[in-house]
């Protein structure tokens, strides 16, 4: 993803019609890949708020968002912003450097084992970190980083939540764990199972979530004022006020959840799925481990 900064040339683009520029370019994207479907391709949210700043997210085809990054004094103002990242980066990522290849593989685990002071060795090896972003990075093989980060997303939530260090400590291997999450959507059903898992989490420790979510809120808006992806952030955000709303309803109404599914089951169903097929049944999703943070990239 680009990073954005305001200069003096960002004034021409007050001239350009940036929202319907952002559209045409992705209908003209969908259409080339013989995709049918043209219509509300690009989904703006605007934040309900009495004043400025205004906020506006741009959500793409594929799921990534961006933001607006200025002070915008009016909502106008806010979605023509957030259509000038998204449009930006979206004309960025068509470039080729920006296509996964063999090369850019090879690039991209050199700087990895630069990085975290790792050997070149371990790209071989999916067990390691460095291993499993190879894996990672093979298996999208002529896609954009674009694309990519739409993917990782899923995996960063997974790594956020305790969900890939559970995994490990049920001995599962990174490659098991990536070839079938790589094959998950990220909808409604996951999104409800965090949140009943952050939910779970509010019980033990009660102001957790409330914690959590202002520090979520802080990403959020330091991510988009620096004009970056914002998906994960976003996710992070709304899944842990998923999970405060019903925490409030909670305490008005504890006896409703009286006797609750655990959430374990999940890793049940889940572990059977991989077990038995990578096409597994929509409610296999993921479960959730109290087990501590988890540190290491992709568990």
């Amino acid at each position: 993803m680009i990073s954005i900064q305001d200069s003096d040339d960002d004034r021409a683009f007050k001239d350009l019609n940036v929202v319907g520029m952002l559209h045409q370019f992705w209908e003209q994207k969908q259409v080339k890949e013989a995709i049918v479907e043209t219509e509300n391709l690009v989904v703006y949210e605007s934040i309900p708020s009495p004043g400025p700043p205004f906020i506006c997210y741009v959500t793409l085809p594929g799921g990534s968002c961006f933001g607006n990054f200025k002070y915008c004094y009016t909502k106008a103002e806010a979605r023509r912003d957030a259509a000038r990242v998204a449009l930006m980066n979206s004309t960025f990522n068509e470039l080729p450097c920006r296509c996964i290849t063999p090369e850019f593989i090879a690039r991209s685990i050199q700087e990895a084992v630069l990085t975290t002071g790792g050997n070149i060795e371990d790209a071989s090896d999916p067990g390691t970190s460095i291993g499993a972003y190879c894996l990672m990075l093979q298996s999208n093989t002529g896609k954009t980083m674009l694309e990519f980060q739409e993917i990782m997303t899923v995996f960063q939530l997974l790594h956020w939540n305790g969900t890939l260090k559970a995994f490990r400590e049920r001995r599962y291997s990174r490659q098991e764990v990536i070839s079938y999450y790589s094959q998950q959507c990220l909808d409604e059903c996951m999104r409800s199972h965090m949140a009943l898992d952050w939910l779970q989490r509010e019980r033990l420790r009660p102001g957790l979530l409330s914690h959590e979510l202002q520090l979520a809120l802080k990403e959020l808006a330091e991510a988009r004022q620096a004009g970056r992806e914002l998906r994960f952030y976003k996710e992070k955000k709304e899944i842990l006020s998923l999970a405060l709303s019903q925490a409030n309803a909670d305490r008005l109404e504890e006896e409703d959840w009286r006797g609750q599914d655990t959430g374990l089951d999940y890793l049940t169903h889940t572990a059977h799925c991989m077990n038995d097929s990578m096409e597994a049944p929509e409610h296999c999703r993921f479960y959730y481990q109290e087990s501590g943070s988890d540190r290491e990239s992709l568990g």
